[in-house]
């Protein structure tokens, strides 16, 4: 897997994260973006009601401390180009996706100016979070739509190219919420893809260079494709049942971190103790 050696923090999150109790999720990406220094950028791209969603985003980083928070509102991709936009991406520590449409997000803002703009700060150090519709575009290819509560099959699933930020990957969002295994495995095998992440609703990865944790109430699902030992997709028709052999399955709850470059999961402190 092709990581930068120099980039900023990844936060993907898996949906519905909590706006009004402990914000526990929120709270760390404010953290690493500079805490109550943090100027924060936020994206509505994946959305139309994008000013009511994204002012519930303001008030909970305000509530949180955080005096700069600007929303970028791009309905087109001429508004990707926009000089204030960019200007508000150079200043900025984190740059925060909103949930709704992920085909949205790359249709209006890939290749243009504003991706630029946000792929170079986070090389240099800003920290890009995601929820929802925000999450799935992490990847350089991204789950668009897909059934869910099935079994893998070729045509469960619909991918196109993400924005990027996490090569290699694939990202399902929602995930036991909605039952996407079967459609997360369908992505991974059809795009050769190694590694599957079915992140669930208040639940987060914050990936830091080669590793990741685990943030949240729910689990992180990491679904292993890289060994596989057989699969029939080959002799598939398109409404045919997959056959994977092999694959590795972990399930990672707050607190665990994960290694992607050797794929390996690092164990929580407790979980080393109680061993």
């Amino acid at each position: 897997m092709l990581l930068s050696q120099t980039r900023g923090q990844l936060m993907i999150i898996g949906g519905a994260e909590d706006k009004t109790g402990e914000c526990k999720i929120l709270r760390e990406f404010l953290r690493c973006a500079g805490g109550l220094k943090a100027r924060i950028v936020v994206m509505t791209a994946a959305i139309e009601l994008s000013r009511e969603v994204a002012q519930n985003y303001i008030k909970v980083f305000e509530q949180l401390g955080v005096a700069y928070v600007r929303i970028v509102d791009t309905v087109c991709r001429e508004d990707a180009s926009s000089s204030s936009a960019l200007l508000a991406i150079e200043n900025a520590t984190g740059v925060f996706f909103t949930g709704g449409n992920q085909a949205s997000i790359a249709s209006i803002i890939k290749d243009t100016e504003i991706d630029a703009a946000i792929h170079k700060r986070f090389s240099e150090g800003m920290v890009v979070a995601g929820t929802s519709a925000g999450a799935a575009v992490m990847p350089d290819m991204m789950i668009v739509e897909g059934e869910s509560e099935t079994n893998p099959r070729v045509n469960v699933v619909e991918m196109q190219p993400g924005m990027g930020f996490l090569p290699g990957v694939v990202v399902d969002q929602h995930f036991a919420q909605c039952g996407r295994l079967g459609r997360l495995i369908s992505a991974l095998v059809i795009q050769s893809a190694v590694l599957g992440l079915g992140i669930d609703e208040n639940t987060a990865v914050l990936v830091d260079g080669k590793e990741f944790e685990v943030i949240g109430e729910g689990a992180v699902t990491v679904i292993d494709v890289a060994e596989i030992t057989h699969s029939n997709l080959e002799q598939l028709l398109k409404d045919e049942a997959m056959a994977i052999c092999g694959a590795k399955l972990h399930i990672l709850p707050q607190g665990y971190r994960f290694d992607l470059e050797t794929r390996s999961p690092i164990l929580a402190k407790v979980a080393v103790q109680a061993a």
